[in-house]
């Protein structure tokens, strides 16, 4: 993993099982800071992954307490619970990738995940962020902010990419590896998915991956 890494800091944004660029940008770096103090932006991944199903991707959106249009500080935004929003993430998971090669070597390690409450989205962001790292063997330094900062020195060493990486702009901002995908022969590649894709699709070759084509 430090082999591709330098020595500046990434600053960038939570996110619920991060899009593949995300780790294509984290792992050039040595240190990654998770924004905690900016506020709540919708239509961002913050509260949303997209995998890959039988017509095309299929979006996960993690239900929020006070609704996409809130203007809350990041660390304070709560999920509403009220409905099942687990047991359906999971269920639609299942149904996504229980043909995929490695889905069965993970699949009762992430249930258990799906199965524990949260009350906050940036603690489930990073719930998921710690079992992706976990899997995927990346060990870089993470960090969260300590205030907000609107803007960033680059010659500082600190690479500002939040808000970056946008759903609106996900082939467009596609950078990573092509693999073999689940439903490719009938939808063609689908890429920058939820990095659950990948690992799902090539498992314990996933970071292997990711560092051969750090920038493509």
């Amino acid at each position: 993993m430090t082999e591709l890494a330098n020595n500046t800091t990434l600053i960038i944004e939570s996110q619920y099982f991060p899009v593949i660029s995300y780790y294509t940008t984290l792992i050039k770096h040595h240190i990654l800071q998770i924004e905690r103090y900016e506020h709540y932006q919708k239509l961002s991944y913050r509260n949303r992954c997209y995998i890959a199903g039988p017509n095309g991707p299929i979006l996960l959106s993690v239900p929020l307490a006070k609704g996409k249009n809130q203007r809350t500080v990041m660390k304070d935004v709560r999920i509403s619970n009220e409905e099942k929003w687990q047991d359906l993430h999971w269920k639609t998971l299942v149904s996504a990738y229980r043909r995929s090669p490695w889905f069965e070597y993970y699949e009762d390690d992430l249930q258990g995940l799906y199965e524990k409450p949260f009350e906050f989205l940036l603690d489930w962001n990073m719930a998921c962020f710690e079992w992706a790292n976990r899997i995927l063997g990346y060990d870089g330094e993470i960090t969260f902010t300590d205030k907000y900062e609107k803007k960033y020195d680059p010659a500082t060493g600190i690479t500002d990419s939040r808000d970056f990486l946008k759903p609106a702009a996900r082939e467009a901002q596609w950078q990573g590896p092509e693999y073999t995908q689940v439903f490719q022969e009938r939808t063609g590649f689908i890429p920058n998915l939820s990095i659950l894709d990948l690992i799902f699709c090539e498992g314990k070759h996933s970071l292997a991956m990711l560092q051969q084509n750090p920038l493509r």
